[in-house]
C-alpha cells in the first residue's frame, strides 16, 4: 500500500485519508467552538442555562469520552471488521449525532449528540492513524513527514468549522450551527465513500481475528453496556458535575489494563515489549501536555467569553473564533515542521526529545497569562492571546503528530490499531483532566492558576528529557 508519491510527496492514498479526516474536524471542532457557551448561556441568549463548573466538566468528559471511545474502535478494527470498515461506520454515527443535537431540543439532544459524536470520533481517530501509519515501510523516512501533511488536514478542517459554526450560531442561533457541523461530516462521508474501494490490503484485514465461540459473550457485554449507557443518561444517575472525574478515572484504568495486557501477551515478541515499554514515559508526557493543551475549550473559552476584548473595528467577533487561531498557526507552521523532519532525516531530536520540549513549552504557555492575570473584562489583549496560542501550536506540533506516529512505530504486529488507541488514551485522560481542572479557574485566582500548572509542566518536561537515553535504548531503534 505503498503507492506512488503523488500527493505532496507522499503515498497518493493519503488524499483519501486527508480528506475524511478533514471534514470530520471541521464538524467536531465546529461543533466544539460552540458547544460550552451552548451549555452555560441563559435561556434568553439561545443556550440551556447550565452552571457553569457543571458546563465545563460536561465539555471535559465528552472530550475525553472521545479519545476513550478509541478503544472500542481500534478493538473492533483488529478483533471484528478491520479498520477501513469501521472508519467508514464511524463516520456515519458523527453525522448522526451533529443532526441530533441540531434537531432534538435542550438536554435530549445534547445526551443523545455526544454519544454519538464521542463513540464515532473515537472510531475515526484510532483508524484513520492506523491506515496512515499502513501506507509507510517501517524505516520509511517520509513517515513523520507523512503524519505532519496529515496532521495539516485535521487543522484545516478546525480552523473553518469554528469560524463558520460561530458565525452562523451568532447570527441564526445555536441550532443552526451544529447543523452546518452535520452538513461539513455529510461532505467528508460523501468524498470517503468514492475514495474508500482504493484502501485495501491491510487497510480491510482483521489483525487478530476474534474465535468465533467467544463472539456471543461481546455481544452481551456490548449490550449491556449499551443499556447501561441508556439508563445513566436517562435516569441522571451520573451527577452532570462529575462526569469529566469519571471518565478521567476510566482513561486511567482503560490505560493501565492496556498495558498490561499488551505487555503480557504471548503475540507480543521481546523487542516489541521493550518498546512498549519505552512508551509508558511517553504516555505521561502526552496526558500531561493535554490536560493543558485541551483547555482551549474549557478555560480559555470561558477566558475569552468573559475577559478578551473580541472588539474589532467596532464588531464583536464571535467567541467560537478563537479557537480558530490555534490551526491558523499550524497550517503555517506544521509544513515548515515537516521540512524540517525531513531535511534532518536520522540527525533530528529523538522522540523523547521532542516530548519533553512539547511538554515543557506548554508549561511555558500558561506561564506567559500571568501578565495579564488580575485585569476586568475585555482587559486582554486579543494580540497577547493570540501569542499565547502560538505557542501552544509549537508545543503541540512537538508533540501530537509525532506522538501518532511514535504509536505506529512501537505497535506490536496484533495490536496494530489498539496501540494507535493507546495512545489516543493519554489524549482522553489529559482532556478529561482539563474539565476537572477547569473546576479550579477563577478570575481572582488565575495567577495561582496558570502559575502552578505551568511550573508542573515544565517539571515534567525536565524529568523526562533527564530520562531520555532510557527511554532512547527501551525503544530500541525507535527513533
Amino acid at each position: 500500500m505503498t503507492g506512488r508519491r503523488t500527493f505532496f510527496g507522499q503515498p497518493r492514498l493519503l488524499a483519501h485519508l486527508f480528506g475524511v479526516e478533514l471534514w470530520e474536524r471541521f464538524s467536531f471542532y465546529g461543533m466544539q467552538g460552540i458547544l460550552l457557551i451552548y451549555l452555560y448561556y441563559s435561556a434568553e441568549r439561545g443556550g440551556l442555562g447550565i452552571d457553569q463548573d457543571t458546563a465545563t466538566s460536561i465539555v471535559g468528559a465528552y472530550g475525553g469520552a472521545v479519545y476513550l471511545s478509541t478503544i472500542l474502535g481500534g478493538w473492533v478494527a483488529d478483533r471484528l471488521l478491520g479498520p477501513e470498515r469501521v472508519l467508514f461506520a464511524s463516520a456515519v454515527l458523527v453525522m448522526a449525532g451533529h443532526i441530533s443535537l441540531a434537531v432534538l431540543p435542550g438536554l435530549a439532544g445534547v445526551a443523545v449528540g455526544l454519544v454519538l459524536i464521542a463513540v464515532g470520533s473515537g472510531g475515526v481517530k484510532a483508524n484513520a492513524t492506523s491506515l496512515v501509519g499502513s501506507l509507510y515501510a517501517e524505516d520509511d523516512p517520509r513517515r513523520d513527514a507523512g503524519f505532519s501533511l496529515f496532521y495539516l488536514g485535521v487543522n484545516l478542517g478546525a480552523l473553518a468549522g469554528p469560524l463558520l459554526t460561530g458565525l452562523l450560531q451568532q447570527e441564526a442561533g445555536f441550532h443552526w450551527g451544529f447543523g452546518l457541523a452535520a452538513a461539513g461530516m455529510a461532505v467528508g462521508l460523501a468524498q470517503y465513500t468514492v475514495g474508500r474501494r482504493h484502501l485495501t490490503g491491510p487497510a480491510r484485514e482483521v489483525p487478530n481475528p476474534l474465535p468465533a465461540r467467544r463472539r456471543p459473550l461481546v455481544a452481551a457485554v456490548a449490550a449491556a453496556a449499551v443499556l447501561l449507557i441508556i439508563a445513566v443518561v436517562a435516569f441522571g444517575l451520573l451527577p452532570a458535575d462529575r462526569l469529566a472525574t469519571v471518565v478521567v478515572a476510566l482513561s486511567a484504568v482503560a490505560a493501565a489494563a492496556y498495558f498490561v495486557v499488551i505487555l503480557t501477551s504471548r503475540a507480543v515478541t521481546g523487542i516489541e515489549r521493550r518498546r512498549m515499554l519505552g512508551f509508558i514515559p511517553m504516555f505521561l508526557a502526552s496526558a500531561v501536555f493535554w490536560s493543558l493543551y485541551q483547555q482551549q475549550f474549557t478555560v480559555v473559552t470561558i477566558y475569552s467569553d468573559q475577559r478578551l476584548d473580541r472588539t474589532i473595528l467596532g464588531w464583536e467577533m464571535p467567541v467560537s473564533w478563537v479557537q480558530s487561531i490555534n490551526p491558523v498557526f499550524i497550517i503555517v507552521l506544521s509544513g515548515a515542521f515537516a521540512a524540517l523532519w525531513t531535511r534532518l532525516g536520522d540527525r533530528q531530536p529523538s522522540t523523547p526529545v521532542k516530548f519533553a520540549a512539547g511538554t515543557a513549552l506548554m508549561g511555558v504557555a500558561f506561564l506567559l497569562f500571568l501578565p495579564l492575570a488580575g485585569g476586568g473584562p475585555n482587559s486582554a489583549p486579543l494580540l497577547a492571546l493570540a501569542g499565547i496560542l502560538l505557542v501552544f501550536t509549537v508545543a503541540e506540533l512537538l508533540l501530537s503528530p509525532v506522538g501518532l506516529s511514535l504509536a505506529t512505530k512501537v505497535a506490536p504486529a496484533a495490536f496494530r490499531t489498539q496501540t494507535v488507541a493507546l495512545f489516543f488514551l493519554s489524549v482522553a485522560l489529559g482532556t478529561a483532566a482539563s474539565g476537572v481542572l477547569a473546576h479550579y479557574y477563577s478570575t481572582e485566582h488565575e495567577a495561582w492558576y496558570f502559575g502552578i500548572l505551568g511550573a508542573t509542566a515544565l517539571l515534567f518536561g525536565a524529568v523526562l528529557a533527564a530520562f531520555t537515553p532510557l527511554v532512547r535504548r527501551l525503544l530500541s531503534g525507535v527513533r
